[in-house]
């Protein structure tokens, strides 16, 4: 891992346009780079909004050459509004020009670990010949239990180290069955970003990145083998950190 980066913003509304900005140059230079695609795991929440609101505000942004993934996924209907792809669907990707084809998302007619195994199978295709798909850029939230992706504390997931993308049916926040990346997927990406905000974050932000008593929570255990490793964070989420961190000006490009 080439180092830890905390960015912390005065707002989420000031995050966002950073954050879009990190993902439109990194796709930049992994496309300039010779590279026939560029690849981004998506994850729910917040970041939604965010990305379906700053992201179509970037100038020039070609997306068809992107591959959508997901970090983890609620086993629902497209329909739910608890379907992760359903979000993304409705609010972002018809105004980006992303390729219907270059989205991958799960199949939710199938059983929980039948979903996990086709997914895991639509990675290994995409990334082939790759053993562990490599993103290029991961963008993950986190809990107020310092659960991300569909990784939960104290969960036997965590200790998973075969699987890219694994079944989970006893999720403690509902809905309970899920398919989410393992650590070794999350880990092999060239790239994680993390994005927390509010003031309700703060103490978890503070176990996660300057440490507490009892096991590491799962969002401690991100830290790209070869990759960077950003967190962005409003001040609300930051307001306990005692550790260094970065405070850009407006218009600051990381």
């Amino acid at each position: 891992m080439s180092g830890r980066r905390v960015v912390v913003f005065p707002s989420a509304s000031e995050l966002g346009p950073t954050l879009v900005q990190l993902v439109s140059s990194r796709a930049e230079k992994a496309l300039s780079a010779g590279r026939s695609s560029f690849s981004l795991g998506l994850s729910g929440g917040s970041l939604v909004s965010m990305l379906s609101k700053d992201l179509p505000a970037v100038e020039n942004l070609d997306c068809s050459r992107w591959l959508i993934g997901f970090c983890d996924e609620r086993l629902v209907p497209f329909s739910d509004p608890e379907s992760t792809y359903g979000l993304y669907k409705n609010q972002l990707f018809g105004k980006i020009n992303i390729p219907e084809d270059r989205i991958l998302a799960i199949d939710p007619s199938l059983p929980v670990q039948e979903c996990a195994d086709d997914y895991a199978d639509k990675l290994s295709k995409a990334f082939s010949p790759e053993q562990i798909p490599v993103f290029d850029m991961l963008l993950l939230g986190m809990g107020p239990d310092g659960h991300t992706c569909s990784l939960f504390p104290d969960h036997p997931l965590l200790q998973e180290s075969q699987r890219t993308v694994a079944p989970i049916s006893d999720s403690p926040k509902p809905p309970p069955q899920r398919i989410t990346m393992t650590l070794p997927t999350v880990n092999a990406a060239r790239c994680v970003v993390f994005v927390s905000t509010g003031g309700s974050k703060a103490p978890v932000l503070k176990h996660v990145l300057e440490g507490g008593e009892g096991p590491a929570l799962p969002s401690a255990l991100v830290a790209p083998r070869q990759g960077e490793l950003f967190w962005l964070v409003d001040e609300p989420a930051a307001a306990l950190l005692t550790s260094q961190v970065e405070r850009p000006g407006p218009g600051a490009k990381l």
